[in-house]
């Protein structure tokens, strides 16, 4: 057993009679290895990332700092630019508050520990509402959603937990959505399963990225500068959720459509 926690690749080596027991003996100790790997992986993936994002919080604090200063020192300011400077630190604010919650997902967030406070509810209604509540963030790339939701479907879920695996694959959407295209949002039931299609027009994934999308700490725009650069942890959560419901989630991208799809039991 001693063999077995070294901390090398060597192989053990037991007598004849004990081949099988050497075996199973080396399949332990070269699983522990692999284990303590993917841990080790993880662990620094999460610490570049809170480096990271600790960076990032900077960014949007410092414009905010610069543009309340003008404000507050500039006597002579135009009504055009106050309304123009305060749009800015509103935006800057809404970005700084993403950042904040990403560093509660990332320390917080146990996704191997769901607990699920579940409520029937009229699942039709609570798309159309959340729906509804994207129509501002849609202008800036003049989007629009086509919803096809499929009326009195009811279902048993924790309705916190599924809003925010909606709301993040929603968001997604509009961020790597072409400008003036259409989102389409499609809900039905069959006897087993709501389904759930979320498509949106927007550059293919590749599909070595797509193996990866609902990993953790994973993201598509590896850039910690856009402003679609995030934490890589919403989809990840939301495959948790979904799992945790009994459900699944899935994605697939080609010839300029990403397409989400998540399956929740009835």
């Amino acid at each position: 057993m001693e063999e077995v926690y070294k901390k090398d690749d060597e192989m053990i080596i037991l007598s004849g009679d004990l081949k099988e027991v050497n075996d199973k003996m080396n399949k332990i100790k070269f699983k522990l290895r692999e284990n303590e790997k993917i841990a080790r992986d993880s662990e620094n993936r999460k610490n570049d990332l809170i480096i990271y994002l600790a960076h990032d919080l900077k960014t949007p604090l410092t414009s905010i700092i610069g543009y309340l200063t003008i404000l507050k020192e500039e006597n002579d300011i135009s009504e055009r630019f106050r309304k123009k400077y305060l749009g800015i630190v509103y935006d800057k604010a809404l970005r700084l508050e993403d950042l904040i919650n990403e560093f509660f997902d990332i320390t917080r967030y146990n996704l191997n520990d769901i607990v699920l406070e579940k409520s029937t509810v009229d699942f039709s209604f609570m798309m159309e509402q959340i729906i509804y509540e994207f129509k501002p963030l849609l202008r800036e790339k003049n989007l629009s959603i086509n919803s096809n939701i499929e009326s009195g479907i009811n279902i048993n879920i924790d309705t916190n937990k599924i809003e925010r695996v909606v709301d993040n694959i929603i968001r997604n959407a509009i961020n790597y959505s072409y400008a003036d295209s259409k989102i389409d949002v499609c809900v039905n039931k069959n006897e087993n399963f709501v389904n759930i299609v979320i498509a949106n027009r927007g550059a293919t994934i590749p599909s070595a990225k797509l193996d990866h999308i609902f990993d953790e700490f994973f993201r598509l725009d590896s850039s910690r500068s856009s402003e679609t650069g995030n934490a890589g942890l919403g989809l990840a959560i939301a495959k948790s959720i979904v799992t945790a419901h009994g459900g699944t989630i899935a994605a697939k991208s080609q010839d300029d459509i990403i397409e989400m799809s998540v399956k929740l039991p009835i």
